[in-house]
């Protein structure tokens, strides 16, 4: 474990238990803050179950209307938006609930249960399908059910005595509402029936008792100024003129006729019971504002505690810093210089050693020396020793790299050495072969020395790849560009079988560009090679050239087995990127390819063959390319030194004059 961590362990073991104890101490404020904002949620849901209580009452005034022929489908219709608006408002508040009481969580689905149905309860009061016994008896439940919800919030966790009396008062106007709108419901029966029965007359009373009983709750439970509320709202000439009929309806006896019209009663109902809805929002009102502000003290209580815990808890935090930050940081500073020297700065020096000529003279100290100290965090104590270890490791391991680097140019010094050492015995007996050549008639005897004469290409061509990877290239410069088909054949009689050479479609518009003929030619040539080596020796080679839109495509094509799909893979990468060491020697051909590709943004890559076999395709960018000069081209299975057209055995037995000397 980072003595970090171990520093950040010592201080948090205290402060867990700090912390532990802190929530306990607060969890009791949280809780309540929480309670009070689900409550303030509840009475929200109230105040809209209020408003869906009255506009059912008057749709069930409207659809009664309807069903005893007291009333027309528009009234009900608008009624029935109306009740629709709110049951949406309803719905919607109601989805914001986390938590409700038992009960009133029970009344909630109810209710959901009766809007679901609505429709098709409308359906029935439309076509006249449903009693009027039947149609109060429906809107009756669920108004019960949203008075009780009204009723069951107050019995939520953590409610205040206080509050949960006021939750019951605004209950209780509620339920008085509902009973002066069964008596309406009840008054429009009777009418329609022609006069009062036993049980109608007896439910009339029983309604005028329960809202006395309601009103009784209201007063006892609510504050004297909802009193006043109430007295005053029902006091003026409406609510009077409720009353007198309701007192004029109360002395009609059984079986008698109503002497008031079905219009008045409505009106006057109506009238009532907007007064009493008036007075229920004001109610509902004063519930959520002492509720609100019963959340807002309990909420700013509950963060008090917790900034105080909170301040305390930073302020601990922050003296165990101030102790240890010091250390915290010299460690920081020595962790991000290892971390920046392990990622960035040693591989950035090995890199830069890796190249060609990176020394300069210099030797492996002075390089060492040179790269200085990555780490500045020094000092007398056990950090400091680290960091001066630290800075000692860096110091040898580029001390090392350095010193490899050295012996990788000493040995591509030696490497070069030995390649222009054979060039200059191969160009002498190159020179040697064409004195002989000029003096000799016999054609046995030109034949062999026609062999040996391609043997010192196939030397030349090894000779010029040793001084490739030993980061040069080839002496001469050519001074003129030499069309596509050209190059191919200097690079097939680089070869051993450049019989099995075959040309196929050459564009004929195709040239190389004078700087890299050598280098193209000597690239088609290890590919052209390695296709030979590896293919049944009765099969050609096919060779085809072709313009795609800014580049040129040469495509090698051998019969052979093939390679497998992770060799290939491997080849490929280090087509893409060459090494910069020697390498394996047994894949040296790899590596000059690499290098020369490299050189001119030339793109290599082997790709699997439809059928037996391996393709070799060699992307020339337009840098490359040439306009092709007009020229006579030979077969590639000719014999080396026989053609003097420019592409066989020309300037003293080379081909197209294409040398690869050192």
């Amino acid at each position: 474990m980072k003595i970090n961590r171990r520093l950040a362990l010592l201080v948090t073991a205290p402060l867990t238990v700090a912390v532990a104890f802190s929530g306990l101490a607060l969890a009791p404020a949280a809780n309540q803050a929480l309670q009070a904002d689900r409550l303030t949620e509840m009475v929200e849901v109230a105040a809209d179950a209020g408003d869906l209580t009255h506009q059912l009452q008057r749709e069930r005034a409207a659809a009664t209307a309807l069903v005893s022929a007291q009333g027309d489908a528009e009234a009900f219709q608008k009624s029935s938006e109306a009740t629709d608006r709110s049951v949406a408002a309803f719905r919607e508040q109601t989805d914001r609930l986390s938590e409700v009481p038992g009960n009133a969580q029970a009344a909630l689905d109810r209710i959901t249960r009766f809007t679901d149905d609505l429709p098709s309860l409308r359906a029935q009061v439309r076509s006249g399908g449903s009693t009027i016994s039947a149609l109060a008896f429906g809107y009756r439940t669920v108004i019960a059910d949203l008075n009780g919800y009204r009723d069951g919030i107050a019995q939520a966790d953590g409610v205040d005595a206080d509050i949960a009396d006021r939750i019951r008062a605004a209950a209780a106007l509620s339920e008085a509402a509902e009973y002066s709108a069964q008596r309406q419901v009840t008054v429009m029966r009777a009418q329609a029936a022609g006069g009062f029965t036993t049980a109608s007359q007896r439910t009339f009373e029983a309604g005028g008792l329960g809202y006395t009983e309601s009103i009784g709750v209201l007063f006892d439970l609510g504050p004297g100024q909802w009193r006043t509320w109430l007295e005053r709202t029902l006091s003026g000439a409406k609510a009077f003129e409720a009353r007198r009929l309701e007192d004029e309806i109360g002395r009609t006896g059984t079986s008698k006729a109503i002497a008031v019209t079905p219009a008045e009663w409505q009106k006057a109902s109506n009238d009532r019971l907007t007064l009493l809805r008036s007075v229920e929002k004001r109610i509902d009102g004063s519930v959520l504002a002492t509720v609100s502000d019963a959340r807002t003290t309990l909420v700013r209580t509950a963060g008090a505690e917790i900034a105080l815990v909170l301040l305390t808890l930073v302020g601990a935090v922050f003296l165990a810093v101030r102790l240890g930050r010091v250390m915290i940081r010299r460690l920081s500073d020595l962790r991000n210089a290892a971390h920046e020297v392990a990622h960035t700065g040693l591989p950035a020096v090995m890199a830069d050693l890796s190249r060609p000529g990176a020394l300069s003279g210099a030797t492996p100290e002075e390089v060492a020396l040179r790269s200085g100290n990555p780490v500045r965090t020094t000092g007398a104590d056990e950090i400091g020793e680290v960091g001066e270890a630290f800075n000692a490791v860096h110091h040898e391991a580029v001390r090392l790299a350095a010193q490899q680097a050295h012996i990788h140019e000493q040995f591509a010094e030696t490497l070069v050495g030995v390649a222009r050492r054979g060039a200059q015995l191969t160009t002498v007996m190159v020179s040697e072969l064409d004195t002989v050549q000029r003096d000799e008639a016999d054609p046995e005897r030109m034949k062999v020395l026609f062999a040996l004469d391609h043997l010192a290409i196939r030397m030349e061509r090894n000779t010029n790849s040793l001084l490739v990877l030993g980061g040069y290239g080839h002496a001469r410069v050519r001074s003129q560009d030499i069309d596509c088909s050209s190059v191919i054949m200097a690079a097939a009689q680089q070869i051993e079988r450049f019989d099995r050479v075959s040309l196929g479609v050459v564009d004929a518009e195709i040239g190389i560009a004078a700087r890299a003929v050598h280098d193209v030619a000597h690239i088609l040539a290890e590919l052209l090679d390695n296709a030979t080596r590896f293919s049944p020796p009765d099969k050609p080679v096919g060779v085809a050239v072709w313009r795609l839109w800014d580049r040129a495509v040469v495509q090698i094509v051998d019969e052979g087995v093939g390679i497998t799909a992770e060799r290939r893979a491997r080849y490929n990468a280090a087509l893409r990127e060459p090494r910069t060491g020697i390498g394996d020697v047994r894949s040296m051909g790899l590596h000059v390819v690499a290098r020369l590709a490299a050189r001119h943004g030339i793109v290599v890559e082997l790709c699997d063959s439809s059928g037996p076999g391996t393709i070799a395709e060699v992307a020339l960018p337009v840098t490359v390319l040439a306009p092709a000069p007009r020229k006579t081209v030979p077969q590639p299975g000719s014999t080396p030194g026989t053609d003097r057209t420019g592409a066989g055995r020309a300037n003293g037995g080379r081909t197209n004059g294409v040398r690869h000397d050192a």
